[in-house]
């Protein structure tokens, strides 16, 4: 297997990289994965992660929900309920920060196509990318969704979208500054970029360490905390003009991280400490399990 050893910091650029962490994939392969840090900037990821032509085994199962859209299993079928319900926010987040009824939208990293459907259902103009095969059938086939491969985004006419959304997708890009350059390029000047990633530093993250679900080695590649992702955004050329907690998340994960962890009751432990750090999020909402940031052009 070919591997990505990085040995600089794709945020700052510095060399001074040490291993904090070793993680389990309890997903799909059993396999150890090593997250490191940078010590100048404080930038998270995963080392030696195998290279985007060969990490496409790592999501080729049933239960990966995103790709997969099981409902197998009393997890899924929350999940499923909690979309429903996260499909409207989302739809309303674009229309307030975008101060638009309808645009034309770059949803990139769609999945099996939820949210562009239901942008195009709202009178958006929409493009989606996503580079699972399978994902991109099931898009095509339930929603009439055209989704394009990942290599179609440099096709793509520069300031052509007045919002470009990644949901929980950032986090998988080998490229990723590349694609934040790409973003810059996309983007129109008075347009919204909405990110959502995993918080690691969030109550339950703190709580279960390197047994935390949403660590979820090798798939994901980089753990962007509230000050790390602020810092890349800074350095393409954008603010961050909002950040957004997503206090269902830390339910999802906790139940799935009790479930790794062979635990008796692993749903009723998961949901005490999901509500525990809904509780935290109230008082602030830097601590919630997975965040939402809203970017603006400089």
């Amino acid at each position: 297997m070919n591997k990505l050893h990085t040995d600089k910091c794709p945020l700052c650029d510095g060399n001074r990289l040490v291993s904090v962490m070793n993680c389990t994939d309890y997903h799909a392969s059993g396999e150890n994965f090593e997250v490191w840090q940078c010590q100048d900037c404080g930038f998270l990821f995963t080392q030696d992660v195998p290279v985007e032509a060969e990490i496409g085994k790592y999501y080729d199962t049933v239960d990966y929900i995103s790709h997969s859209d099981t409902q197998r299993g009393l997890t899924n079928k929350i999940y499923h309920l909690v979309r429903k319900w996260m499909l409207l926010k989302k739809k309303y987040l674009i229309q307030r920060t975008t101060n638009l009824k309808k645009g034309k939208l770059l949803d990139i990293g769609t999945g099996t196509g939820y949210f562009p459907y239901t942008m195009k259902k709202a009178g958006w103009q929409v493009n989606a990318i996503e580079k699972n095969e399978h994902a991109r059938l099931f898009a095509q086939q339930h929603f009439q969704i055209e989704v394009d491969r990942e290599d179609t985004l440099a096709n793509y006419t520069d300031q052509s979208f007045d919002a470009i959304t990644l949901w929980h997708v950032m986090e998988h890009i080998e490229g990723i500054n590349s694609l934040w350059q790409s973003i810059q390029r996309l983007l129109k000047d008075r347009g919204v970029l909405i990110v959502a990633v995993p918080n690691p530093t969030s109550y339950d993250a703190k709580k279960y360490q390197s047994m935390w679900a949403a660590y979820d080695v090798p798939r994901h590649l980089w753990h962007f905390t509230p000050s790390t992702i602020q810092q890349m955004g800074t350095k393409y050329g954008f603010v961050l003009a909002e950040q957004l907690p997503m206090p269902f998340d830390a339910f999802y994960v906790s139940i799935l991280t009790e479930k790794y962890k062979n635990s008796s009751c692993p749903f009723l432990k998961g949901m005490w400490t999901g509500f525990i750090g809904w509780l935290h999020t109230l008082a602030k909402k830097e601590q919630s399990s997975s965040m939402i940031y809203v970017f603006r052009k400089k």
